[in-house]
């Protein structure tokens, strides 16, 4: 009967600890609002791939669709599309038919967080303005 007992307790330890991830609610759970414009720049300061990083974003629940230009691309800025998803406060995006994406922690108005380009990790930070205010390009 111990031995019985001890079984069980042990198929109940191993079943409640492969059950400790978090639960469908906070895997789900909105907590910004990334709409709107955003200006940034992609590896600091004017160092080495270093450049200007500019989002335009459209979110209804946890879905973000939009475009992205920078000028860290050879040929001019031209205006890329990206689809992402928020997260709690991060936002992810990855470029339709390329190979940028990116990962960011938004909070309030600011963004910071990482992105890859080509393979290539680099930092992101990124501010949202009023879209009549963004510099030209």
């Amino acid at each position: 009967m111990k031995a019985m007992a001890r079984v069980l307790m042990l198929a109940a330890l191993i079943c409640d600890s492969g059950c400790a991830r978090t639960d469908w609610i906070e895997r789900t759970l909105v907590t910004v609002d990334v709409s709107g414009t955003w200006d940034g720049s992609v590896g600091g300061a004017g160092g080495p791939g270093s450049g200007s990083l500019w989002f335009e974003l459209e979110q209804q629940g946890s879905t973000v669709k939009g475009s992205m230009q920078s000028n860290l691309w050879a040929y001019g800025v031209p205006t890329r599309p990206i689809d992402g998803t928020v997260t709690g406060d991060v936002f992810r995006f990855r470029q339709r038919n390329g190979n940028v994406q990116g990962e960011l922690t938004v909070s309030g108005d600011e963004m910071i967080g990482q992105g890859w380009f080509g393979g290539n990790s680099r930092p992101l930070s990124l501010r949202r303005v009023d879209p009549s205010s963004r510099p030209p390009r």
